[in-house]
């Protein structure tokens, strides 16, 4: 008697990440970023784009890619020795269909909610700047406030109690590995899944390290929503085609 059971083929998994370009901004330039060594950030020379204005090297990311969301680090702003808020503005005018998430040092409440209110996009609220952890418990319900978890190296950036209150955090969280930035060392692994196990439903992105088309799929692997890149775009280790396929 043959047996009549049919095999089902297998399914592959899918694996969905979104990649979110970069673009670390000082005096009204794109910079490159290396290693959270903010001091010898220079403008970025790349293949993409014949100059470092945003919009160009914005431009140049977006022929690899119909990219839809944007990181953008307002360095001076983050150093308190000025802002960037009109090279933001003109980016939102040239690229009106664009996200952006933005870093720029806010720390309390009522710049928050003013920048907010202008509409430049979304709010990065970086673990390094803050003083305590008011202002990420007051925006947790904020669906245009993101949290970025800093570190260098072992070490959390900013006060602990942001850290370990998951509670508190917004639903997108980055984890930001500012040492690995533009190091070409990959992506810590082992943070970022540890980080995805205590944040449960929360969304997590990976920041820092990352190099090629293998290591999106290894963050993907361990639950990441998505990841922000920079020198694997300009450098072409990371091409269009790959993450359209990922």
């Amino acid at each position: 008697m043959h047996n009549t059971e049919v095999t089902q083929p297998r399914t592959a998994r899918v694996l969905h990440m979104e990649v979110i370009p970069v673009l670390d901004l000082r005096d009204g330039v794109v910079v490159h970023a290396r290693m959270g060594h903010r001091d010898q950030y220079r403008p970025i020379e790349t293949p993409l784009s014949s100059s470092s204005k945003p919009a160009d090297v914005a431009r140049g990311l977006l022929s690899i890619h119909p990219f839809e969301t944007f990181y953008v680090a307002d360095l001076d702003a983050i150093e308190g020795s000025g802002d960037n808020n009109d090279a933001l503005a003109h980016l939102r005018a040239e690229f009106p269909s664009l996200a952006f998430w933005v870093d720029n040092g806010i720390a309390d409440l009522h710049r928050a909610r003013q920048w907010l209110g202008a509409k430049l996009g979304c709010l990065v609220l970086g673990s390094e700047t803050q003083k305590n952890d008011r202002l990420v418990y007051h925006c947790r319900d904020n669906d245009d406030v993101i949290l970025s978890l800093d570190y260098r190296d072992d070490t959390f950036l900013g006060p602990a109690a942001i850290a370990d209150a998951v509670d508190t955090w917004p639903k997108r969280v980055i984890v930001m590995s500012l040492a690995r930035v533009g190091s070409a060392a990959g992506p810590d692994l082992r943070r970022l899944a540890a980080i995805k196990s205590k944040a449960r439903e929360k969304q997590v992105y990976a920041a820092g390290g990352l190099r090629n088309a293998a290591d999106v799929a290894a963050l993907a692997e361990i639950g990441m929503a998505g990841a922000l890149v920079a020198t694997s775009l300009h450098k072409g280790t990371l091409t269009g085609p790959q993450i359209a396929r990922l």
